[in-house]
């Protein structure tokens, strides 16, 4: 069996396939594709809400649920791109993405709109790695793959510019589901494109398909997931450790299968190479000290600064601008000095970037938070950028599915363990504030509640009211983003550690 720490041959390494940035040019309509429709479906909440009144844990779950399904299935739609193709995963998956589209935006219930976001997740879960996988296929030079992984980090930074920008532009011209619409002209053009463009490639060994480790990682990550949300959004319970212990014994079970099959699901051995555990350890740490900044920011530019979707959108852009720009030359930076430096640096800055929003107000101007997001946006650009890089040179081709679902399984988890923390930090918070006589009870379980609730009380109350929520609002705003970049620091020297000596060869 191929060695799973064995570096790029000589021969990989001077193989340029024709036509392989065309094809690349393909693969990041997909990557945008996902990094828009995972911004959108917060602007268009309340506009769903009002029309399908769904109730709160119906409302909880159309926004839930897609995450959950895409958590767990990454490693096994990784793995079956490994075994029939990722070219032919990818068009299948992308085809599906776009007629379930069509069902998001013209569902009538809520009970609809949940089964169409879980639908949705189980084509998105096919996307992300088969393009990670491609990129390794398509490009062996580690060189220009450090460029070609530049750009795929980069469409995405731009995706999740472009999402809040046109989604706000949609929703205050159209009806919600024109947020969904927009994915079929992207899904038309990588469909009918790919078919031309892209290569086949897939593992010429796989093994055969192991069902019970597939219901494994299904049942392990959708059921930690699930527990780490369920405690963010309703604190602690019995139920809830259950269901949290299931899937931790699940996930143990899946591990200790794959240390005894002959030919795994996933490869336990990738996590032998330093490199590679590192850089996907890294990603999950930085995506949870990140989460409570991405969660809440959009919350506290428009219900506590008052801003439009679109003008929201707007002034979240210098992240994705600094995004672009530094994954674009984080290859180029990493051999230059290093990949910890690289790393290293991104996250400290991303860290440091945090805690100056530790001072913001109710009415914090503009340059500091637009300073703090472009400095965000650069220091993830350099970290995620390099460590995708590390994650495919650290493992043979024919694996390189399965690696790429373990790096997206990372920032799924990662997510959900931030809201969950970093959420708890500014319900808890949030939840203290003082109310005056007549306030409903349902405006301390949010910011948009109180913001509901003052809308039907006087004028003098309503004002006490929405200023004693923001107060608390960015309160515990402020502490959870000090908590976050204690967590980047943190993390900006174990990666100084971890990743010393490493190199985008695939090599220690």
């Amino acid at each position: 069996m191929t060695s799973t720490l064995r570096p790029a041959t000589t021969i990989e390494a001077v193989t340029k396939r024709p036509g392989r940035w065309l094809a690349l040019s393909v693969l990041v309509l997909a990557v945008l594709l996902v990094a828009v429709d995972a911004t959108v479906l917060g602007l268009a909440t309340p506009y769903i809400s009002e029309d399908l009144n769904p109730t709160g844990s119906q409302l909880l779950w159309i926004g839930d649920v897609y995450s959950f399904v895409i958590a767990g299935l990454l490693v096994t739609m990784g793995s079956l791109g490994d075994r029939i193709g990722r070219k032919r995963i990818l068009l299948v998956g992308a085809t599906a993405f776009g007629a379930i589209s069509v069902l998001n935006a013209y569902a009538t219930t809520p009970e609809l709109m949940i089964l169409a976001r879980a639908l949705l997740g189980v084509a998105g879960a096919t996307l992300m790695p088969a393009t990670l996988a491609l990129i390794r296929n398509l490009f062996h030079d580690p060189r220009e793959r450090s460029l070609a992984v530049g750009i795929w980090g980069a469409t995405a930074s731009a995706g999740t510019a472009i999402g809040p920008i046109a989604g706000g532009f949609l929703l205050e011209h159209f009806w919600w589901g024109s947020v969904f619409l927009i994915n079929l002209p992207v899904m038309a053009v990588l469909v009918l494109v790919g078919i031309k463009l892209l290569p086949e490639s897939k593992n010429p060994n796989p093994g055969p398909w192991d069902l019970t480790s597939v219901t494994l990682s299904l049942v392990g990550v959708i059921a930690v997931v699930y527990a780490v949300k369920e405690t963010a959004s309703h604190g602690f319970g019995w139920e809830i450790l259950g269901i949290g212990a299931l899937g931790a014994g699940a996930l143990y079970w899946f591990v200790h299968r794959q240390l005894t099959l002959p030919t795994p699901l996933l490869d336990m051995r990738l996590f032998r190479n330093r490199g590679f555990s590192a850089a996907v350890l890294a990603d999950l740490l930085t995506i949870l000290g990140l989460s409570g900044l991405v969660f809440f920011l959009s919350q506290y530019l428009q219900l506590v600064q008052g801003r439009r979707p679109l003008e929201a959108g707007l002034a979240e852009l210098p992240a994705a601008v600094g995004a672009v720009a530094a994954g674009l030359i984080a290859g180029w930076a990493a051999r230059r000095w290093s990949v910890r430096a690289v790393v290293s640096g991104g996250l400290a800055a991303v860290g440091v970037a945090l805690a100056s929003l530790t001072v913001i107000d109710q009415s914090t101007g503009y340059p500091l938070l637009g300073a703090a997001l472009l400095v965000v946006g650069i220091g993830a650009g350099f970290s995620f950028t390099v460590t995708a890089d590390v994650i495919l040179s650290g493992v043979p081709k024919e694996q390189a599915g399965s690696a790429s679902a373990v790096s997206e399984t990372a920032y799924e988890l990662g997510a959900a363990l931030g809201i969950a923390v970093l959420g708890s930090i500014v319900t808890g918070v949030y939840r203290g504030f003082t109310a005056p006589a007549g306030t409903p009870e349902g405006a301390h379980e949010s910011l948009g509640a109180a913001v509901e609730s003052a809308a039907g009380m006087p004028t003098r109350q309503a004002q006490a009211l929405l200023t004693s929520a923001r107060e608390s609002f960015v309160d515990g705003l402020t502490i959870a983003a000090g908590a976050g970049a204690a967590v980047l620091l943190a993390t900006a020297c174990a990666a100084w550690f971890l990743l010393r000596n490493q190199r985008l060869d695939g090599r220690p």
